[in-house]
């Protein structure tokens, strides 16, 4: 990772306010680099080409451009007068998440920075909204900005997949945990925590087999767990009272414990689902996001590319 210092911010079209972008210029006045406020706008030309000549649709496409570009401009006044340099960019695209991972692709950008809204919770299991859709397919990391100010000493949560012993989980827990670590240092020099949430004894297997003693099991699982734990944590020198072993659910675990610290930012690892079904079933980081008040910083493994399909695409627009 390049130390963020080629950002872009989703800009959401529906409010004024812009906690995304304020995110970012908080991130390059202790980091230096460049922003790219980025807005992909719906073309209502296209259905009604009937009624409009040509002409009259260039007329009206650029007109759409032109008047974000300028409205965008009015948001992001205060900071480019103050000398951040930020680059404003709107285009015309019909699906937002493929418009925005084409142009952090081709503006190779090391950072995606967007606003989050709590979905309507029937929507969110029939319909994959925009975030869910960056989370499982940019191929940078991805900051959820919610709309609150970072808290003053705010720590930093990095959540750890343990239960897995799958080679690219272990390597993505230590980059997690590394890329935490630097963010701690170069942005708000924060204390950084880490998480892990084990299940619970399985009730079925509790009430069926008499000879099972849950508390044996909880116990092996959890000493597991420290094991694991305690390998990445004296690997970064981390003191032993800034980690957690919680049991119960990560969407639970999590969130909870980013409120009894105050947490300004949990960081997560997520690895696209491919040839799977997300509509019914979500990731852990987006059952996580759910539930936290703090931003979330979701980071995939180094040896995660950008998805075919989407690549094709882009090898088809060019």
């Amino acid at each position: 990772m390049a130390n963020f210092q080629n950002m872009i911010v989703v800009i959401d079209p529906n409010q004024d306010d812009q906690p995304a972008l304020r995110r970012a210029v908080y991130v390059h006045q202790r980091n230096g680099g460049r922003i790219k406020a980025f807005l992909p706008v719906y073309d209502f030309s296209d259905e009604i080409t009937s009624i409009l000549s040509p002409d009259e649709r260039t007329a009206m496409r650029k007109g759409v451009i032109s008047q974000r570009v300028d409205w965008i401009k009015e948001q992001a006044q205060f900071y480019i007068e103050s000398g951040v340099p930020i680059e404003i960019k709107v285009v015309r695209h019909n699906r937002p998440f493929e418009a925005i991972i084409q142009e952090v692709v081709s503006g190779g950008h090391d950072l995606l920075l967007k606003m989050t809204h709590q979905p309507n919770k029937l929507e969110s299991v029939i319909f994959t909204p925009t975030d869910w859709h960056l989370l499982r397919k940019c191929p940078c990391p991805v900051w959820m900005v919610k709309d609150q100010p970072w808290p003053e000493g705010g720590k930093a949560i990095v959540a750890l997949n343990l239960a897995s012993g799958e080679q690219y989980h272990n390597s993505l827990n230590v980059k997690l945990v590394k890329e935490t670590i630097r963010l701690a240092e170069d942005v708000n020099h924060t204390e950084v925590h880490l998480v892990s949430a084990y299940p619970v004894t399985p009730n079925k297997i509790a009430n069926e087999r008499l000879e099972f003693d849950p508390s044996i099991y909880n116990d092996v699982i959890r000493g597991q767990h420290l094991a694991a734990m305690k390998a990445i944590f004296q690997t970064f020198g981390i003191g032993d009272k800034m980690f957690h072993i919680e049991e119960g659910l990560p969407e639970k675990v999590i969130p909870d414990l980013a409120e009894q610290l105050q947490a300004g930012i949990v960081v997560l690892g997520t690895v696209d689902r491919a040839g799977q079904s997300t509509t019914l079933l979500r990731n852990t980081p987006e059952q996580v996001i759910d539930h936290l008040r703090c931003d979330v910083l979701v980071i995939k493994p180094d040896s995660e590319q950008m998805p075919e399909e989407l690549a094709t695409k882009m090898a088809n627009n060019d």
